[in-house]
């Protein structure tokens, strides 16, 4: 990260970093092909900074915080905790929806 080598990257979650590498955009646009990223909202604001109208953003937005707490207790993968945390990033993230060029649900 220090060395600039990544397009963006976020601390997702507590000591869990995630980014994009210039190398691999580099690398398949050099072939000639579209490139989708699947990217926290974070990444995807720092991704369309940084290309500009050059990317297209898409924020996929849940129907409602509660409706996403009834499918991940639906799924039985995860503790209550873990649910309870990942509906408390996702409420955080849907404040990010205006930033995107547009919404789906």
């Amino acid at each position: 990260m220090a060395d600039g080598k990544f397009v963006e990257y976020e601390e997702v979650y507590p000591d869990r970093f995630y980014g994009t590498l210039k190398s691999e955009v580099n690398r398949i646009w050099a072939k000639g092909h579209v490139i989708i990223f699947d990217v926290d909202v974070k990444g995807g604001v720092s991704l369309k900074k940084y290309f500009g109208d050059q990317a297209l953003s898409v924020f996929i937005q849940a129907p409602s915080v509660e409706e996403l707490r009834k499918r991940l207790i639906a799924r039985a993968t995860d503790t209550p905790e873990a649910i309870e945390t990942r509906v408390a990033k996702a409420a955080e993230e849907m404040t990010y929806a205006s930033q995107f060029d547009t919404v789906q649900r």
